[in-house]
């Protein structure tokens, strides 16, 4: 059960577009009623072989019950040019009960190649993304406003050695119940292919507040093992909170 690289796909569309000093967010994981486990994400910018970046650290875990069942305690990170918002470098380091995986990829945007340490160098598609940079891509260049104008999206996706097209669909509002009070939300489905991560191609759904913020306060996913939902719980920048109650 790849928790993490779901949770991936909800937590970086919170974060704003230009790294704050430090920007940190928390999700409490839960499958039905049961606590979880925890993600968090931090961005700020950073030097990349004297070249300006910008961090992206992402890490999944989950605890009690859950962690006794299926022990997960993933890491993404992802440095990516503050210019076009693709990604430099990605890192992956994985650990699912008795499962290890950890891999470094070089992103060569200008030939249209990766470089990864497993699998050497590969030709891919122009403007690649790994999993956690293409959500910020798909910001920059106003994909969002395309989306909820009703076009879909569709985005080159580089991970753990294979490449898929991401595929991203508005299916319109909803107002739900979250820790801030009750929010218009916009409800988006990024799309993997069947078998990889869900069910199904459309079985995650996420809730990002319809006003200036855009914060993905809540998703429900539809797993083969069973369903798991994810709550904000802290977002801040520079240590403050950023989550006022409404």
């Amino acid at each position: 059960m790849r928790i993490s690289m779901i949770i991936c796909l909800l937590m970086v569309f919170a974060l704003q577009i230009n790294a704050q000093p430090l920007e940190e967010m928390e999700y409490i994981l839960r499958f039905g009623f049961i606590k979880g486990g925890k993600a968090t994400l931090t961005a700020q910018n950073e030097k990349l072989n004297k070249k300006q970046t910008i961090h992206y650290r992402m890490r999944g875990k989950t605890t009690g019950l859950v962690d006794k069942l299926f022990e997960v305690n993933d890491v993404y990170e992802s440095w990516v040019d503050p210019l076009t918002f693709l990604p430099v470098k990605s890192l992956r380091n994985v650990k699912e009960q008795k499962y290890r995986f950890y891999d470094e990829v070089i992103y060569d945007q200008k030939n249209d190649s990766v470089f990864s340490l497993k699998k050497g160098r590969k030709k891919v598609p122009k403007n690649v993304n790994d999993l956690v940079s293409v959500f910020f891509f798909i910001r920059q260049n106003k994909y969002f406003e395309q989306m909820l104008a009703g076009k879909e999206i569709d985005i080159p996706v580089f991970h753990g050695d294979e490449l898929f097209i991401m595929h991203l669909a508005y299916l319109g509002t909803k107002t739900i119940d979250t820790k801030i009070g009750r929010k218009l939300c916009y409800v988006v489905s990024p799309q993997v292919p069947k078998g990889k991560l869900l069910k199904g191609s459309d079985d995650l759904r996420i809730y990002i507040t319809a006003d200036a913020n855009r914060l993905p306060i809540y998703a429900e996913f539809s797993l083969t093992l069973g369903s798991l939902k994810c709550e904000l719980n802290e977002y801040k920048i520079g240590g403050v909170n950023q989550l006022i109650s409404q």
